[in-house]
């Protein structure tokens, strides 16, 4: 969308990504705001931009990708919660019942936004 040239570099994980930014190893990387915002905000990493369609109520100060000249990009991320095949249905019922209870309890949502996520809940079809 932008022309520009990137040399993608495959790393184990966000964690020793993050290790070689902040060393400066490499010169950007994408990653979420759950682990790139306390390196925001202490000033070892500068955001450019988060890619979803609104601004970050942990960074409210950076900009989308949209306001940073890049109309209509937009990436988000979500975490889910598997377990393996051929467990019983009923199991499963249950495992996403006690998830769905516990993603409503005000703490743990309030916990959640402070690191940027937004907690959504829905049924294991």
């Amino acid at each position: 969308m932008t022309g520009i040239d990137i040399v993608h570099i495959p790393y184990k994980g966000s964690a020793p990504a993050l290790n070689d930014l902040v060393a400066r190893q490499v010169s950007l990387m994408f990653d979420l705001v759950l682990t790139a915002a306390p390196h925001v905000k202490s000033g070892a990493v500068r955001g450019l931009a988060v890619t979803g369609a609104q601004r970050s109520s942990v960074l409210p100060d950076l900009p989308t990708a949209a306001e940073s000249g890049i109309p209509g990009y937009e990436v988000s991320a979500w975490f889910g919660i598997f377990a393996p095949a051929g467990v019983p249905q009923p199991v499963i019922q249950r495992l996403n019942a006690e998830f769905v209870r516990a993603l409503q309890q005000p703490d743990l949502r309030e916990r959640l936004a402070s690191q940027g996520a937004a907690p959504l809940t829905s049924t294991p079809g």
